[in-house]
């Protein structure tokens, strides 16, 4: 058996409609897992579904629109997959948001909420309510994708990297509780990557050249070089890594100033 096998298993990939979530969930789906595709927008989670099934069968996907703001949405999500295919092996949480450009001194209280409530409480939610099943089957994982941003300062950005920074600690803390379930949990933290989500930095000249400068690879990264590593983490290939973060940058924070 090839150790990024992943058939038999259900995966849950929350922003799977493009990006690292689409790239993250074609990928598991040529691994030989079925893929739950879910993002804000019902449409694009159709659409998203039917190019896995046009390149990968049927019955290998199924589209089904949640905000993750939305604890109750959240639960009926779960619930559905459940009643479909009994289970949920892998939980994928990628979808964030971020409000706010701009020196914490000048970020809303409901801005800064939003964002923390998004980013992390959400993938809290997803645990508490998919732990139980693969603590029962003893066999899970849980993929955070958090960001590099976690590991650094900005004077944009900040309250979005404190959010991918406690997406680290989240990771750790839930590999201790969850380990003796033999749950695996592990953030992954994506450099600069050429998606809508970040395009604002990646289509400024001036601040694409100054990454590029500063990333041992002089370029930014494609979703599908993030999607690799989330296989790797679900497959048994990763079957004894636990609460880590694999920064996947393209050698940005190890260049110097």
């Amino acid at each position: 058996m090839s150790l990024f096998d992943l058939s038999g298993k259900v995966v849950l990939v929350t922003g799977a409609t493009r990006g690292i979530g689409r790239a993250i969930a074609l990928r598991m789906a040529e691994a030989g897992a079925k893929v739950v595709v879910s993002s804000r927008k019902q449409e694009a989670c159709d659409e998203a579904a039917a190019a896995i099934e046009a390149a990968y069968g049927p019955d290998r996907a199924i589209p089904i629109a949640a905000s993750i703001s939305d604890k109750a949405a959240l639960a009926r999500l779960v619930e559905t997959v459940l009643a479909r295919w009994d289970q949920i092996d892998i939980l994928v949480c990628n979808a964030a948001s971020n409000p706010y450009y701009g020196t914490m001194a000048g970020i809303s209280d409901d801005q800064f909420r939003r964002i923390l409530d998004n980013n992390i409480l959400s993938s809290h939610w997803l645990v508490q309510m998919v732990a139980p099943g693969m603590a029962a089957r003893r066999d899970g994982a849980v993929i955070l994708i958090s960001s590099v941003g976690g590991l650094r300062g900005s004077s944009t950005i900040g309250a979005y990297n404190i959010s991918k920074a406690a997406d680290m600690q989240l990771a750790r803390n839930l590999a201790v509780e969850l380990g003796s379930d033999n749950i695996r949990v592990n953030c992954i933290a994506p450099g600069l990557i050429r998606t809508d989500f970040a395009r604002a930095l990646w289509e400024d000249s001036d601040t694409l050249r100054s990454y590029t400068d500063g990333t041992a690879l002089r370029r930014i990264g494609e979703p599908d070089e993030i999607a690799g590593t989330a296989v790797f983490l679900a497959s048994p290939a990763g079957s004894f890594a636990t609460g880590q973060t694999f920064v996947i940058d393209g050698g940005y924070m190890v260049m110097g100033a």
